[in-house]
């Protein structure tokens, strides 16, 4: 008798382990971003979250933990096996999520810090570039596993105009070039200005298509959502090994 697979009767589609849970944005998404489906080498699964645009979830405002649980239980719904969110301040409701879900979570690229901090030299530390510094506060980086003593260094693109319109101000276009530059250049000032980082950790969901620049920029290891959403990918969906000895 052949193989015999049961159907989930509320699951209509299947193959896409990680699901993504995508703010209502504007401006183009470009490969790298964790919003892009080509930036994967794998089938994702994304969903809006309804009502939840940047201003919002930076402000850390608190009704959104509905709609975003929400989301996210479709894509557990959907056959997803973990939950990812494509912005890195849906860190502030990553316990309810985590307490809430069958699956594992992983709201923020932050998420992989008290991993890399045990990675680093005593004396050193980890550097993270973030979309809005003043609104990475204390409680946000509680609630992914970072202590309140925790060796990083903080740098925030608020000030930076290419950036900020696009991405923080959702103005409906984006200078590509311009954005890279502020990126790469902020991560170089930050890397300047404190020799003592010893890695660069990128907050936010934009900024993965400039990692490789700014690693060949600065020479140090970075990482950032997709390495985050990769690892996952490969915890939830093991391989068969081949080859011989």
């Amino acid at each position: 008798m052949g193989t015999i697979i049961h159907q989930p009767a509320a699951q209509m589609m299947a193959g896409h382990a990680v699901g993504i849970l995508l703010l209502n944005t504007g401006y183009p998404i470009i490969p790298g971003n964790v919003a892009n489906a080509s930036t994967y080498d794998y089938p994702v699964r994304f969903t809006v979250v309804e009502g939840a645009d940047s201003p919002r979830l930076i402000g850390g405002d608190p009704t959104l933990l509905e709609p975003i649980l929400a989301a996210a239980q479709e894509l557990v719904r959907d056959g997803c096996r973990a939950i990812v969110g494509a912005c890195g301040y849906f860190a502030r409701f990553q316990r309810e999520l985590a307490e809430a879900l069958p699956v594992p979570v992983f709201l923020s690229s932050l998420c992989q810090v008290p991993m890399l901090l045990g990675a680093l030299q005593p004396e050193q530390r980890l550097g993270i570039l973030c979309a809005k510094q003043s609104s990475l506060d204390q409680r946000m980086l509680t609630a992914v596993g970072i202590r309140e003593d925790a060796p990083i260094v903080v740098a925030g693109m608020e000030h930076s105009p290419g950036f900020r319109g696009a991405i923080l101000e959702d103005q409906g276009w984006m200078d590509v070039d311009q954005v890279r530059d502020e990126v790469v250049g902020a991560a170089v000032r930050l890397v300047t200005d404190h020799p003592e980082i010893g890695g660069l950790l990128l907050e936010c969901s934009d900024m993965p298509p400039y990692a490789k620049q700014i690693q060949d920029a600065t020479g140090l290891p970075v990482w950032d959502y997709v390495t985050l959403i990769d690892w996952i990918h490969s915890s939830v969906v093991r391989r068969t090994y081949d080859g011989f000895i």
